[in-house]
């Protein structure tokens, strides 16, 4: 069991907060494993806290499942993913966000559920299922070898309005075991006390463990609980760390104007136009415009599914450096190995843009920005 008060080089967990973690992982002795649903307003500490859970799991399971459903600060994706995420290590820093593969993904394209509650939710939904499907539900007798997992559900900070009301179709959906709500000291911000999703009328006694702690920014000795959040900032720092992946870990690679220059110098994959589809998420956009509103914009790369067209899986994301309608070829930076982006046949154009900061590095931004024809090397 993990210590009662335990930190990282940067993070100090309280008590309560270790207890709480402990609770998740010891206390069920019995089948299934836990499914824990994090929630509770902006800046309380929910993804501090599902980091610290997930290292707490990790000391009694071999893997644990992480289904993350902000898309604004998500916590191994780049910003506009919902995704499902099987961690087998701990996390050395609870300060530090790190970026894994996830099992399965889908690009909303946005930073908020707000455009789109229906599709946002759609998605958790497909991703929860496929966990239930792969990790959960199976006949021992047939793969007696795959292992149950337990899950964590790390939610974003939107709990008034519409966002209450997506988290509530969340939780009935999901049906955790476990549900730790973080509280802060401005009370009106907080989500209702007890079972609060549940419609009254029904006894949820024994069906679900509430877990609920205080959210803390020092403890006694001024050590910092939470990571001190400036939005904006995180995501340009979480693409710009995506898009390092494009280069071997041991290339010179440490300040902007060094990734805007390598971005700008490396090259681009050629992807036949033909070869794929193109959709907007969010807006529309006259046929006409198509390319040139792709042109010098981050995209998602998806594989249109067999079971459904409006549930593409994501591989990643890709930067259209330009487009060649001569050659008929799009120029495109990405990550992605190309055996795995030889399968993309999608599109997804949504509102993640490519960070001010490398655009604004001198003679960087009329590589991304460019004319009709590009060179191909």
């Amino acid at each position: 069991m993990s210590d009662p008060v335990s930190s990282t080089a940067n993070i100090y967990v309280p008590e309560e907060w270790s207890e709480a973690a402990d609770s998740i992982a010891y206390d069920s002795v019995t089948s299934p494993p836990p499914v824990s649903f994090i929630c509770g307003p902006k800046n309380s500490g929910k993804t501090t806290f599902s980091r610290h859970l997930l290292n707490t799991l990790l000391q009694r399971y071999q893997k644990v499942a992480y289904l993350d459903t902000d898309v604004g600060q998500p916590e191994f994706t780049a910003p506009g993913f919902l995704s499902l995420t099987v961690v087998d290590k701990l996390t050395p820093d609870l300060a530090i966000p790190c970026l894994k593969t996830p099992e399965r993904c889908f690009f909303f394209g946005d930073v908020s559920s707000k455009r789109d509650p229906s599709t946002y939710l759609k998605y958790i939904f497909t991703l929860y299922d496929y966990y239930r499907k792969e990790y959960c539900i199976f006949d021992k007798r047939e793969n007696p070898v795959r292992t149950e997992l337990p899950l964590v559900v790390n939610t974003p900070g939107w709990v008034k309005g519409t966002g209450y009301e997506i988290l509530v179709d969340m939780l009935k959906y999901i049906s955790p075991t476990h549900v730790v709500k973080i509280y802060i000291s401005a009370q009106n911000k907080n989500l209702p006390g007890g079972a609060f999703w549940f419609d009254g009328d029904g006894d949820c006694d024994g069906m679900v463990n509430i877990i609920e702690i205080k959210s803390a920014r020092q403890d006694s000795f001024n050590r910092s609980v939470l990571v001190q959040k400036d939005a904006c900032l995180l995501r340009d720092l979480r693409i710009m760390a995506y898009f390092r992946q494009c280069f071997p870990s041991d290339k010179p690679i440490t300040t902007i104007k060094e990734l805007a220059y390598a971005l700008a110098s490396h090259s681009p994959y050629e992807v036949p136009i033909s070869s794929i589809k193109i959709r907007h998420l969010h807006c529309q956009v006259p046929s006409t415009e198509i390319y040139y509103s792709l042109n010098a914009t981050i995209v998602g790369l998806a594989v249109t599914s067999e079971e459904s067209e409006d549930l593409p899986w994501c591989v990643g994301l890709g930067i259209v450096r330009g487009i060649d309608t001569f050659k008929g070829l799009l120029y495109v930076i990405t990550p992605v190995p190309q055996s795995i982006l030889e399968k993309v046949d999608l599109f997804l154009q949504g509102f993640i843009q490519i960070p001010t900061c490398l655009l604004q590095v001198k003679g960087c931004r009329s590589l991304y920005v460019s004319s009709n024809v590009l060179p191909t090397s």
